[in-house]
């Protein structure tokens, strides 16, 4: 694999009105005629970046991408205090982005998303299986109530000195109970003080799980304070709920799926999210693949995922073979 392909820009842009007072931003670009193929970003709240075009031959797609409601270009933007997350539900997404397909006169689209993301593509998939014609999905999670418990909990025994400061940033009385209920208080309270030290707090935790590697450099963008604090309301505001989903019905509702191709890429050293999660995935969706990558931690740009995805991708955008 050469590597990504070359920068573009989007050929067509917008902002739909989902209602409830939420626009969401929306772009595609590549081949107007085509395949069709969506991103689902990750975070929540992380928005898609430019970045991602890349991952889809210009030639072969036509790729959509959009920010999820209240962050990134979409508005209203969940870093301010005044914004209410009470109508930001993962349903509230999914029918978000069934408007946005039909917008686009879409009839069936490859969905493709990383981490949040992979939560996110499976329910919308379970939910319109009939909409998706494949899925590319990396570094996968759930968001169960295990998962939430393993990143905010016992995955400190990796990283102990940096999960003490994180417990350490809830008060006292609640350091040995549920830490995202105690931060998505912090990130509610009246005083901006107590806000933005909670976000970064919080979001200083979440480089610090995916550090596996002695060459680890934080992610710049939790340096921007308005990113840093959407990303922190929605990640608690979701991880608190589970994701708004029956706890264990992504897995349990994977069969589904049966009769979408599905290619599911994970990094065995991806600690925050373990492998197992994706194994047993792989073992409730029929016409499922997993591959799992040495050496690898969590995310696009880890050695080996980025090369697995773009193979994956390019793959989908192949012509089918007589009698498949």
């Amino acid at each position: 694999m050469s590597g990504l392909y070359p920068e573009i820009e989007p050929h067509d842009m917008g902002m739909l009105d989902v209602g409830d007072g939420n626009l969401v931003y929306w772009e595609v670009c590549g081949n107007p005629t085509g395949k069709a193929a969506v991103m689902f970003h990750g975070g929540p709240g992380s928005g898609c970046v430019p970045g991602w075009r890349r991952y889809f031959n210009p030639a072969a797609y036509r790729v959509v991408l959009f920010d999820q409601r209240g962050c990134g270009r979409s508005a209203p933007h969940a870093s301010d205090p005044a914004v209410d997350l009470t109508l930001n539900t993962t349903q509230h997404l999914i029918a978000d982005i069934e408007r946005l397909r039909d917008h686009l006169h879409i009839e069936r689209w490859l969905v493709a998303g990383g981490s949040w993301g992979t939560t996110l593509a499976l329910a919308y998939a379970e939910r319109f299986p009939e909409r998706v014609s494949e899925m590319v999905l990396f570094s996968i999670a759930t968001t169960s109530k295990r998962e939430v418990r393993w990143l905010t909990r016992d995955v400190g025994r990796y990283f102990p000195a940096e999960w003490v400061r994180f417990r350490d940033g809830a008060p006292a009385a609640e350091r040995d109970g549920d830490l995202v209920a105690a931060y998505d208080r912090l990130l509610h309270d009246p005083d901006p003080a107590v806000r933005t030290k909670a976000a970064r707090d919080w979001c200083r935790w979440e480089d610090s799980h995916v550090g596996v590697r002695s060459n680890h450099r934080p992610d710049p963008r939790y340096d921007d304070p308005r990113f840093r604090m959407a990303f922190a309301r929605l990640v608690t505001h979701y991880w608190h709920h589970a994701a708004f989903l029956e706890d264990g019905a992504l897995m349990r509702d994977a069969g589904r799926l049966a009769g979408v191709p599905g290619i599911l890429i994970h990094g065995r050293l991806d600690i925050g999210s373990p492998l197992d999660i994706p194994w047993q995935l792989s073992h409730a969706w029929p016409g499922s693949e997993l591959i799992a990558i040495d050496n690898a931690g969590h995310g696009a740009g880890q050695p080996g995922i980025r090369d697995a995805v773009l193979s994956a991708i390019d793959g989908f955008a192949l012509p089918l073979k007589s009698g498949d």
